[in-house]
């Protein structure tokens, strides 16, 4: 009875799975989703970290093995240690003025009414890739003030300030009167009083001319004065106007100083009217006049943004605009978590503006700061579009970086093994900086 009871009997529920068999089925699945990304990640960074290594010890045709002769290539090759040298300028002045902008654009919108409007503005670049940007920038830096806007600002504010001349290339033509002094131009002889004196000149574009140029006319013989022309003296051909003489189709010299120069010293001055005319006293009696190199000075073309001097602040210039705006946007997210009792407690007090930001919100950003400033840090490690796209040919060279001094290593120069040893070496140089940022993170976290 009891036998046919338990058979009779519902099953009992089955036995629990042991605490190792369900941890096993979870890391076996978790591996399964992991596998495509391992698998990428292996082929685009291990392996190519891989081979990069080992490239780096042969040779150019990759048969030979060279030992340590493309590392020693990076102390002793001129292109890669200017290369190194403006990879220092990078890291120290890229990440800390792009991270200081982006302090102070966080930190002054929050009191603007427009502040959201301003940060879009701000953070807009990012949307730009680095091509673009290098772009625009070479046309921004461009040396001609007609294309550069950089040139046409500051040649615009020279020129308030300094005007420049406007008969740069002036000179005497056939039969003057004029003969070459110190950059400028003198009568060969002496004038007197009563007398009319005539200095033709040559040289200037119609479309150059000073806008309060007119028709230029002989001037009329004054008692105890000497009258004069200056204009330009274009006749086109025989029959066709008289040289030496103002004729009805041709255009006086407005403002164009004559200096009355005796025995050395400068003893009377005149500015010619819009027509060329100039009257000067009778204390110029005896002397030569002179056309002083004023005159006649190049105008002023602005600033060789892409030279040699000038390119790598430049090139940052225009990597600070672009990352500016990432910098805000990051700070910006960090202010937002600063308790707001603290600042105004620290203003009932009676701290100033500027020792509430320098004690009390910098302190409390450092975080954000250090993430920021480090994440550049490794930006500019590898930058290379900007420089590549903005830096002219003559200019390349002094702007070189580490990552444009690979590619050229790599594809210009045929040397492969160099290339693998500056990309090895641009490697170390990131490990350390990765290092930091994952130690800070880490400690954040424990907090």
């Amino acid at each position: 009875m009891a036998s046919a009871a338990a058979a009779g009997a519902p099953p009992g529920p089955a036995a629990p799975k042991s605490r190792k068999s369900v941890t096993g089925t979870r890391r076996t699945v978790a591996a399964l989703f992991l596998l495509p990304a391992l698998v990428l990640l292996g082929a685009l960074v291990v392996y190519p970290i891989g081979y990069s290594l080992v490239r780096s010890f042969y040779n150019a045709r990759g048969d030979g093995f060279a030992g340590l002769d493309n590392y020693k290539a990076l102390f002793t090759d001129d292109g890669i240690r200017t290369a190194l040298k403006n990879n220092i300028i990078w890291v120290v002045f890229a990440p800390t003025v792009s991270t200081a902008l982006g302090l102070v654009f966080a930190v002054l919108t929050e009191r603007v009414r427009w502040g959201t409007a301003f940060k879009l503005v701000v953070f807009m670049p990012m949307a730009i890739s680095m091509l673009a940007a290098g772009i625009i920038f070479r046309l921004v830096y461009d040396q001609d003030p007609d294309k550069g806007v950089a040139n046409a600002v500051w040649v615009g504010v020279h020129d308030t300030f300094a005007p420049s001349s406007a008969f740069p290339k002036a000179h005497p033509g056939r039969e003057s009167p004029l003969e070459a002094d110190r950059g400028g131009f003198v009568t060969r002889a002496t004038v007197h009083t009563g007398q009319t004196v005539r200095l033709p000149l040559v040289g200037v574009a119609p479309d150059r001319l000073p806008d309060g140029a007119k028709k230029a006319v002989a001037a009329v013989a004054e008692p105890g004065k000497i009258t004069g022309t200056t204009w330009q003296d274009f006749t086109r051909g025989k029959g066709v106007g008289r040289l030496g003489t103002p004729d009805p189709s041709e255009v006086g010299y407005a403002g164009m100083r004559i200096e009355a120069v005796k025995d050395g010293k400068v003893v009377a001055t005149a500015e010619a009217a819009g027509d060329g005319t100039f009257t000067l006293p009778a204390k110029a009696d005896g002397a030569r006049l002179r056309l002083p190199a004023g005159n006649f000075k190049e105008p002023y073309n602005g600033v060789d943004w892409l030279g040699p001097a000038l390119v790598t602040p430049a090139i940052i210039g225009s990597y600070v605009w672009m990352w500016a705006g990432f910098a805000m946007v990051l700070i910006a997210a960090g202010l937002a978590g600063v308790p707001r009792e603290l600042l105004e407690a620290a203003r009932v007090d009676g701290a100033g503006e500027w020792q509430v930001f320098r004690r009390i919100t910098v302190p409390l950003l450092a975080p954000v700061l250090a993430v920021v400033a480090v994440t550049l840090m490794i930006n500019v490690l590898k930058v290379f579009d900007l420089v590549y796209i903005i830096a002219p040919g003559s200019s390349q060279d002094d702007a070189n970086v580490l990552a444009l001094e690979l590619y050229r290593k790599g594809f210009a120069e045929g040397r492969p093994g160099v290339a693998s040893a500056i990309a090895v070496f641009l490697l170390l140089l990131v490990i350390p900086v990765m290092l930091f940022n994952i130690r800070r993170l880490r400690r954040e976290v424990r907090r």
